[in-house]
């Protein structure tokens, strides 16, 4: 009988009251982050007693266990960030968000799911198996970043070592699908969807110069009316719909699952790539995300006066960038959308989209098996990861890359990640602690 301490949830919330906001790190200074650590050192003893913790920068935390087999076997690496994203506090929190409020079988705050909830279910696992006397039959290592939210430097300086040391990892799992109802609007049932892939980030800056003046006298063009010029033409169209091998493969398996004439539908389309692209374009939101680089400009600036014009203007334009694409080819394919040379094109930050990881291994395998006992009536379900992720960084060098939290998440929940009245249920968190529990114990 497995020994599993009870309490997840008041840990959990301990771990909420910190404000490990890495966006606000002038404002709050470091004292969190390492509040954050010295607070794991003292939930998980036997994590800290066994595993060897090595830190890489000033956010990155690397734990390693010692398997039983040889020292040339490929590791398990298990991922999570324990920093957060920011709170307006002019939102409507049901509770405050860093209280870490325990009501209603749930554990409430910034946090709870992106990423502290699905970081604790893996200390957790690992402290349980501890106190059984369990040992891994691969190295198993535990990296947890503290600036994923600010495209830190963390995860990177960690996957980097890995590469200085020649350690490939067997497997990666991080941050990123979960278990939800109804993957699709009309697929009934439950399905966890595991990310085999993930899509590219670009952050790009448009900018444009021309004469002041009084607003009495404009010209027919402004800058600011140029730069909205560009950035209108920047419309969901301005990319090809493309359906990636994951999307295929993830329809096939919804299909394999569906019951009625649906199944039929998503045989077809599991089938037929380009008419799953067109008809997710034209369905738009999450669906045409999946098949096509998605644009969204996200800042503004230009003018100092209401009576002046503006000698110059500038917006920031942020792009997830589909599989299959290049950032060099959508930076090219920005300006000839754009189709103004006086607008000055500006990359910011650019990561190439990831390679995908396959479904038919070993590995993938492992994470369908350890579901079956944690999530019975969820099967694993493939699927394109449409946010960033830490382990983009380890996607570069190592073949099995695998996004999924095992918690499951309602419509509102996933809404709530980033928004308002953050959330998970105490019960989730102790089936995620049981997936990576038996995943771990499946290992060989």
């Amino acid at each position: 009988m497995a020994t599993i301490r009870p309490g997840i949830a008041e840990r959990l919330s301990q771990m909420i009251q910190l404000p490990t906001v890495s966006a606000e790190l002038e404002q709050r200074g470091h004292e969190p982050f390492a509040a954050f650590e010295r607070l794991i050192a003292e939930q998980y003893p036997l994590v800290h007693a066994h595993l060897t913790l090595e830190r890489h920068t000033d956010y990155g935390l690397l734990f390693h266990w010692r398997g039983a087999g040889s020292t040339d076997d490929a590791p398990a690496v298990l991922m999570a960030h324990y920093d957060v994203v920011p709170v307006d506090e002019s939102d409507g929190w049901t509770y405050p968000p860093f209280e870490g409020r325990i009501a209603d079988g749930r554990v409430y705050g910034r946090g709870a799911l992106d990423d502290k909830g699905p970081l604790i279910v893996i200390l957790e696992a690992v402290e349980n198996l501890l106190a059984d006397g369990f040992t891994p039959a691969r190295d198993v290592y535990l990296s947890f970043g503290g600036n994923e939210e600010t495209f830190g430097m963390a995860a990177q300086a960690i996957s980097a070592s890995f590469q200085e040391r020649g350690i490939t990892p067997w497997i990666v799992i991080d941050e990123g699908g979960a278990v939800v109802d109804s993957p699709l609007p009309f697929v009934p049932g439950r399905s966890a969807m595991v990310g085999v892939g993930e899509k590219g980030v670009l952050s790009i800056r448009l900018s444009a110069r021309g004469d002041g003046g009084h607003a009495s006298a404009p010209p027919a063009l402004t800058t600011v009316g140029r730069i909205a010029r560009a950035s209108t033409r920047l419309t969901p169209g301005a990319f090809r719909a493309r359906t990636p091998r994951a999307v295929s493969r993830m329809l096939s398996q919804l299909a394999s699952q569906t019951p009625g004439p649906a199944r039929y539908l998503l045989r077809v389309l599991g089938a037929v790539p380009f008419l799953t692209a067109r008809l997710f374009a034209a369905l738009g939101g999450e669906p045409a995300a999946l098949v096509r680089t998605t644009v969204a400009v996200t800042m503004q600036s230009g003018g100092t006066a209401t009576n002046v014009l503006p000698s110059q203007a500038a917006a920031t334009v942020n792009l997830r960038i589909a599989l299959g694409e290049t950032v060099d080819r959508t930076v090219m394919q920005v300006r000839d959308r754009i189709a103004d040379p006086e607008v000055a094109i500006e990359v910011l930050e650019g990561s190439e989209p990831s390679p995908e990881s396959s479904t038919g291994n070993a590995q993938f395998a492992l994470i369908a098996d350890a579901l079956r006992t944690s999530h019975p009536d969820a099967p694993a379900v493939p699927y394109v990861m449409m946010a960033a992720t830490d382990s983009r960084h380890f996607h570069r060098f190592s073949p099995a890359v695998y996004r999924f939290a095992p918690l499951e998440m309602s419509n509102a929940q996933r809404a709530s990640i980033h928004g308002v009245d953050e959330n998970v249920e105490i019960a989730a968190l102790e089936r995620g602690e049981r997936f990576h529990r038996e995943l771990l114990q499946r290992l060989q």
